[in-house]
């Protein structure tokens, strides 16, 4: 697990501005202020071994008037980070600039809604299981300007970061599935219901057992709707299996509801006929 200091925490946030991060502000403190932030849309970050995932981030900014913000000289955007500000253990920074709106002014400030979008790729920004934990938002002002020539070369970085403005849950993505047999069964006779419960293991790329888990088992009878049936516990490599007695043709799932660092996950229905 990577540790950093605020200096190169946002080092891919502060990237598209072309800015290398100083350890600290040599302009005193900008005057602009975040708020209203919202991750995700208030909902966990949900992700998998492969697929990139959008995280859209919202919020309010408030800034002097004269103070211009233009994606070049003067960066400002939100970043997720994990950890502290003083020993950042991860972040995520957005792509590209976030769009803002203004939608106020007084004599002095101008405030503005601001969008954006965090793209994370499991592969390049996941680390360890650490990482399914709660995350901080913060937000970022940056500075950079600069004088070059053959003879002369004078450069300015200034960076200011307001930390926790927001918290959200990255979660690991899960797989669930299920298997009844035999199929058609006589009524009466006993069903077997198996299935199995996997997890997303970033360090490996792949999905592992989850065992130790309750997962509930549902059934539909044929033109009626889901109801719960009976709770198991997934076993070694997050293996399921329970047995019942076939009452009426129907389908079968698996509801695993999530923990603090797994997502929750529905099988898909596994249709039986009873003769």
């Amino acid at each position: 697990m990577r540790k950093l200091a605020i200096g190169t925490a946002l080092s891919g946030a502060l990237a598209l501005a072309g800015v290398a991060a100083p350890a600290a502000s040599a302009a005193g403190t900008p005057d602009l202020t975040f708020s209203g932030v919202t991750v995700n849309n208030g909902k966990p970050v949900v992700i998998g071994t492969g697929r990139t995932v959008t995280v859209p981030v919202t919020y309010t900014l408030t800034l002097a008037k004269g103070l211009v913000i233009d994606q070049k000289k003067n960066v400002q955007l939100v970043a997720l980070y994990r950890g502290s500000l003083q020993s950042v253990d991860n972040d995520l920074g957005p792509e590209a600039p976030p769009v803002c709106k203004q939608t106020a002014t007084t004599d002095t400030t101008v405030t503005e809604s601001c969008a954006e979008k965090i793209l994370v790729d499991p592969q390049e920004s996941l680390h360890d299981a650490a990482d399914a934990s709660t995350w901080k938002a913060a937000g970022v002002f940056a500075h950079h300007d600069g004088t070059a020539s053959d003879d002369y070369l004078h450069e300015e970085n200034a960076v200011t970061v307001w930390g926790n403005l927001a918290s959200v849950k990255v979660q690991r993505a899960a797989r669930l599935t299920v298997d009844a047999a035999p199929e058609p069964v006589v009524k009466g006779r006993t069903l077997t219901v198996k299935g199995k419960l996997t997890r997303a293991d970033w360090e490996s790329g792949k999905y592992t057992g989850y065992k130790g888990q309750k997962v509930v088992l549902q059934f539909k009878a044929d033109g009626g709707s889901y109801a719960n049936v009976k709770g198991i516990t997934s076993g070694t490599g997050g293996a399921l299996s329970t047995t019942m007695k076939a009452t009426g043709g129907g389908t079968y799932r698996f509801v695993f509801a999530g923990t603090g660092t797994t997502g929750a996950k529905t099988s898909a229905g596994d249709h039986v006929t009873v003769k």
